[in-house]
């Protein structure tokens, strides 16, 4: 069950929001659906609300062994709870409101059942904030949830480029070239990786001939779009750093005939060409 719960939480959140609303609007006295409406959508988000906890619960051993993680995987265990609990009682508001429909004070009941959402809201708000901020900022059950181990590859590659940029941004350029090898010793045969590492010769080791070579031996699909004008752009890059401007243009004049759309490379290839 641990791999749904972020569906479930989802309709959690819809219910319990869509259904106070509709509560709110059943105190004006019409339409006339708004009140079995409400009482529908927020029965409903009870029992969502127990399937989410029981899911959560589920989910949570994996993540919280994560170092740092457990004080952000335990508040947002202890607001899904305190969501669970509002949302069960205010079900069973609803059901007496529904037992007491013939009667001159189910106002009351109904009234009662609208402030009582207010507060689960607020509740449903917190569980949900603080499990985005488990999922955000600790990569809480990211990778982990299908099981697939290409997920987890995934998340390391993710997380060595996200942290090498903002080593690079920082100043720290061997330390960001030191994960980019990290990366192309984890994943040898993955172009973008490639590029990445000989991007990273020409940024971080300012050896535009090492970025050089490195271009020259990766390959990339002739269809892939994206791949090819990344590579011609990074050896333009490298050329120009080395003093090589011809070999710049050469390199971009043929993206631009098959791409003759792509300003970019466009303006480029005026740029490089108005250079003395």
């Amino acid at each position: 069950m641990a791999e749904l719960h972020p569906q479930v939480v989802h309709f959690t959140i819809v219910l319990a929001i869509v259904g106070v609303g509709f509560r709110f609007i059943s105190l004006l006295g019409r339409p006339a659906f708004a009140s079995p409406a409400a009482a529908t959508l927020l029965l409903l988000a009870a029992l969502a609300g127990v399937a989410s906890t029981q899911s959560g619960d589920a989910a949570h051993g994996p993540v919280e062994r994560a170092p740092g993680a457990r004080p952000a995987v335990v508040e947002h265990e202890e607001w899904g709870e305190r969501a669970r609990n509002v949302l069960l009682l205010l079900g069973v508001v609803e059901l007496v409101g529904l037992a007491m429909a013939r009667s001159a004070r189910v106002r009351y009941v109904r009234m009662g059942a609208a402030a009582l959402g207010l507060v689960a809201v607020f509740a449903v708000y917190e569980a949900g904030e603080h499990g985005g901020e488990l999922v955000y900022g600790y990569a809480g059950g990211v990778g982990i949830r299908s099981g697939d181990p290409r997920d987890v590859e995934r998340l390391l590659l993710a997380g060595l480029y996200h942290q090498s940029m903002q080593d690079r941004t920082a100043g720290n350029a061997q330390a960001a070239a030191d994960l980019i090898e990290v990366a192309v010793r984890r994943f040898p045969q993955d172009a973008e990786v490639l590029l990445l590492a000989a991007e990273s010769k020409l940024i971080d080791g300012r050896n535009p001939q090492a970025a050089i070579d490195a271009l020259g031996t990766i390959q990339v699909a002739s269809d892939n779009r994206i791949l090819r004008t990344r590579r011609a752009t990074l050896q333009a890059d490298a050329f120009e750093a080395a003093g090589q401007k011809d070999a710049a243009i050469a390199v971009l004049q043929p993206i631009l005939e098959a791409y003759p759309t792509n300003t970019r490379i466009k303006d480029r290839l005026e740029a490089l060409k108005a250079k003395p």
